[in-house]
């Protein structure tokens, strides 16, 4: 099994992608936005996706989204082939777009909408925190993709304060000013070797 960045390599498989991202989708009765090849395959181009392969047969994929100039970055489309659900794929190819994001976007926020359970807990497990609707990005193109769920009237009757799905962010300032109150800064350590170093070496 190899998981790996897309690129134009791989729109042969661009249908299956929508076709299983879509049947999944009807078979949990859950909303979902509808994918085309079209839409897909400019995710493939521009390096913008992670597709999983057993060989030539294809396995998982998911792909990134970005809005608000860059600053916002959503993990889109994220599926397992039937054939190779329940062997931690999902997680891994999860593992995968979260890192590619973090290299290629590094000061973005990364945040999701799911009604899933199994990505939920992916998520809490990379370091998201659930949110409200309030702290996700405002474009209004990221929203108006949820036009094609079916619970898109839910979204707009709660004024696009809730809805069905969850919102989760991953903010990766937070994460780095939580780092820093942690752990002491490399001055610190430095000062403290030395007194200790003083200490243990003093002369009676």
């Amino acid at each position: 099994m190899k998981i790996v960045t897309a690129n134009k390599s791989h729109f042969k498989y661009a249908d299956v992608i929508c076709d299983t991202i879509e049947t999944s989708a009807r078979v949990r009765g859950t909303g979902i936005a509808k994918r085309t090849p079209e839409y897909i395959k400019k995710k493939l181009e521009s390096g913008d996706a992670v597709i999983a392969l057993d060989g030539v047969k294809f396995a998982g994929f998911c792909y990134i989204e970005t809005w608000e100039n860059k600053s916002y970055v959503v993990h889109s489309g994220l599926i397992v082939h039937p054939d190779y659900r329940n062997q931690g794929l999902a997680k891994q190819i999860k593992t995968k777009v979260f890192n590619h994001s973090k290299e290629k976007y590094p000061d973005a926020k990364i945040f999701g909408i799911t009604t899933g359970l199994a990505v939920m807990k992916i998520n809490y497990e990379l370091g998201y925190k659930p949110v409200t609707f309030s702290e996700l990005t405002r474009d209004e193109a990221f929203w108006n993709g949820c036009k094609s769920c079916k619970n898109f009237d839910i979204l707009e009757r709660n004024e696009r304060k809730m809805c069905l799905c969850t919102g989760m962010l991953h903010d990766p300032k937070e994460v780095e000013r939580k780092k820093a109150a942690k752990e002491p800064s490399w001055e610190f350590k430095a000062k403290l070797a030395k007194l200790k170093d003083k200490f243990f070496h003093k002369k009676d």
